[in-house]
């Protein structure tokens, strides 16, 4: 039934919004749960009721966004194929540029070699370089760190423009590790070391076992993207670590 003064065409197009939004919430699931997971699942985790979420499914299939896997579904390669041109907005092919230089970190290392970007309250991880042998690190391209908890997120919040960090840090900060900075004063005053010294590390603070040590890759109007190199806290170089990554920022910097 028509509210007074609504049009039908009103009606039809608030209708519409609805399922764009339901259709997207079922998409956004698989970004923390899949690869592949059932009507049920999805349906619970999005908020909605499984029926719109067969009903949803089946619009998301014929538009080749997901696909059937068994009993389940899963992201197709088109959604791959668009997630990939997201990298068209950083300046010149970021990743391509930092490519070989991760490489070669990472082969004069032997640690694992990172590039991340900050977006809201997280650093998100747009590459990664490791081999057979390199320590077992919780990330992987497309994850998220809270920015707090990482070296990474720290350089780049460090020589972000102030109220990007005054925003983070105004929240309530995220906690992975027992070590994590999650008091704003604390997390400040190691913004200031992190911006005399080019380098911000992260000692077990977003996991156990693990230490890294990060660098901003800078342009003219602040920070791109961040570079770090993990391993073993324990195992740790932390001085070279700190110069060679630094040179690795400094040469993709010029290489953009």
């Amino acid at each position: 039934m028509l509210n007074a003064g609504d049009a039908p065409g009103e009606q039809v197009a608030g209708g519409a919004t609805a399922s764009v939004t339901k259709a997207l919430r079922l998409l956004d699931v698989f970004r923390s749960r899949g690869p592949t997971l059932g009507v049920s699942e999805i349906a619970r985790e999005a908020g909605v009721a499984k029926s719109t979420a067969f009903r949803l499914l089946g619009l998301l299939e014929e538009a080749g966004l997901v696909e059937r896997d068994g009993s389940g579904y899963r992201l197709s390669w088109r959604m791959f194929e668009m997630g990939s041109s997201v990298q068209r907005r950083w300046p010149s092919g970021l990743r391509e540029v930092a490519a070989p230089w991760m490489t070669e970190l990472f082969v004069t290392s032997g640690l694992v070699v990172h590039l991340a970007v900050l977006d809201g309250p997280d650093v998100l991880y747009i590459e990664k370089v490791s081999g057979p042998r390199s320590v077992r690190t919780p990330t992987a391209v497309g994850s998220r760190v809270p920015a707090n908890c990482s070296g990474l997120g720290k350089a780049l919040l460090a020589f972000s423009d102030l109220p990007a960090a005054r925003g983070i840090m105004g929240g309530a900060l995220s906690r992975r590790t027992p070590y994590s900075l999650t008091e704003p004063g604390r997390l400040g005053r190691e913004l200031k070391r992190v911006l005399v010294e080019g380098v911000a590390v992260d000692r077990e603070e977003a996991a156990l076992g693990l230490g890294c040590v990060a660098a901003p890759i800078l342009s003219s109007s602040g920070p791109i993207a961040g570079v770090s190199v993990a391993g073993p806290v324990q195992r740790m170089d932390w001085a070279a670590a700190a110069h060679a990554v630094r040179d690795t920022a400094r040469r993709i910097a010029e290489g953009l």
